[in-house]
Formats: C-alpha cells, structure tokens, sequence
C-alpha cells in the first residue's frame, strides 16, 4: 500500500511540474513575442497575448495606456516611425505561477534613436508583466516597466 501511494505522489508531483514547465515555456514565448512586438512596431504579438478588457491599464517609466486599442495604435506601432532603431532586451526573467494567475520579472535594457531629434537612449530598470489563463491560454493583463538612463559602473584600478 504504501508504495502505491508514493507511486501516487510521485505521478501527481511530475504531473504538477510539467504542467509548471509548459506553463514558463508558453510566458517566456509570449514575452519574447512583445518584445519582438516593441522592437519592430508590431502589434500583432500584443493583440494575440493581451486580454483586452475594460479598465486594461499599461505603464511604462511615468505614463500609461488605458486598453489594448490605446497600447497598439498609439504607442506601440507609431514608435516604428519615430523612431530610426529600438532595441529591448528582457533578461533574468522570474516566471511566478499560482493556478491561472501568473507573474513575471524582467531586468530590462532598452536603447534606441529618436529620427526626429537624432537624440539617442540608453535606458535600463525593470518590467513586471501580470498574467491570467483563459481558456488554457495565458493572456497578458497588466504591465508596469520603470527605466532610468544608464550608467555603467566605473571600475577603479
């Protein structure tokens, strides 16, 4: 008997994993996606993987975005042509999940060329993405990223 149950646990445990390890794998996709999305002025990875709901709310470094239509239309996409590159990077990112509500940390580096002013940035900080699973899929419900410029540290001799 009592090996049967550590059968029990054991299947139940890996269950329980591997449903964690698909669940990183389908956030870490859709991470990589937005910032495939940002870098290129695509909203197609933000209207794939963002829940689009009354009071939707998305901030970044002091402003915001109300709704998907006010992400895609009036920040996402129009920065394709302000500006002349944007790279972004997400590194070290921390997938939390609990059930369907899921959590992710990012450090983030993002560089870019105003056309424009031919003003150039060099910005680093964090960004926390909140997620919900509807209908087995993850969707995107928040967004918060803080940046400031950066400045690499001076190594002394």
């Amino acid at each position: 008997m009592k090996c049967k149950l550590m059968y029990c646990l054991l299947v139940v445990s890996s269950v329980s994993f591997n449903a964690f390890a698909d669940d990183k794998k389908a956030i870490t996709k859709i991470i990589a996606g937005i910032e495939y999305g940002w870098e290129n002025g695509d909203g197609k990875p933000f209207r794939e993987n963002y829940l689009d709901f009354d009071g939707a709310r998305y901030i970044e470094s002091g402003g915001q975005n109300e709704g998907l239509d006010d992400l895609v239309m009036h920040h996402v996409e129009p920065e394709k042509d302000a500006l002349e590159y944007l790279e972004l990077d997400f590194s070290n990112i921390e997938i939390n999940v609990e059930n369907n509500f899921a959590w992710a940390l990012a450090d983030t580096r993002v560089k870019g060329k105003v056309r424009k002013s031919q003003r150039e940035f060099d910005k680093k900080g964090y960004q926390t993405f909140l997620f919900r699973k509807v209908n087995d899929q993850w969707k995107v419900i928040h967004t918060h990223s803080s940046t400031r410029d950066y400045k690499p540290k001076k190594h002394s001799h």
